[in-house]
């Protein structure tokens, strides 16, 4: 076989491995949101993907690992968002450490409205055991990230606005009425943008 023929195999593997793998992750993503990690059986999440129980296990370990990495993967899309927040307000010549914060803060928010049934997945409780020590590490990640915009004020502060915006995030993810929701998110950014360090 010329090495033309093997990279053109290779390729079509790589790719009918991808949308497997991303079959996989939709389908998981659809019965847990609708039926929860617990009542979620690994049969349900390859029977919507017409795919193979094998095929999942090549692709990840299991259901545990199917969640997390929808959860990582939403992670990494608010991150993405975030930081495009703070970058734009930056390049708009925004220095004011509270107003990057409630940028950044704004579009995490978005994020949430976007990807409701997702965010809410994550903080209902019915993940994998362990998963709340997965999310607290993320927290004090977060809260980590929000410390580099206030440069040297790490303390209070930055516990206080990441506090104040972890409770929002459950509100907008977790709440029935999403008017409603909107306005109290925004309320809650305006209120984050009132406090100055002492």
């Amino acid at each position: 076989m010329s090495s033309d023929t093997e990279r053109q195999v290779t390729v079509r593997t790589s790719e009918r491995g991808a949308a497997t793998r991303g079959a996989l992750l939709d389908a998981a993503r659809e019965i847990f949101v609708s039926r929860g990690f617990a009542e979620t059986g690994v049969t349900d999440v390859v029977s919507r993907a017409g795919a193979s129980v094998g095929s999942l296990y090549h692709h990840f370990s299991g259901k545990a690992d199917l969640y997390l990495t929808l959860f990582d993967e939403f992670q990494a899309r608010q991150t993405q968002r975030t930081k495009q927040a703070v970058q734009a307000a930056r390049a708009e010549g925004e220095t004011d450490p509270m107003r990057l914060f409630v940028a950044g803060a704004r579009a995490y928010l978005e994020g949430c409205f976007d990807e409701r049934e997702l965010a809410a997945l994550f903080l209902r409780g019915d993940g994998p055991p362990g998963f709340e020590v997965v999310m607290r590490d993320r927290m004090r990640q977060w809260a980590r990230r929000n410390a580099a915009l206030f440069e040297d004020d790490r303390g209070a502060l930055v516990t206080v606005v990441t506090g104040a915006l972890a409770a929002a995030v459950s509100e907008v993810a977790l709440a029935e009425d999403v008017a409603a929701t909107r306005r109290l998110a925004e309320d809650v950014l305006t209120i984050i943008g009132r406090i100055r360090r002492p």
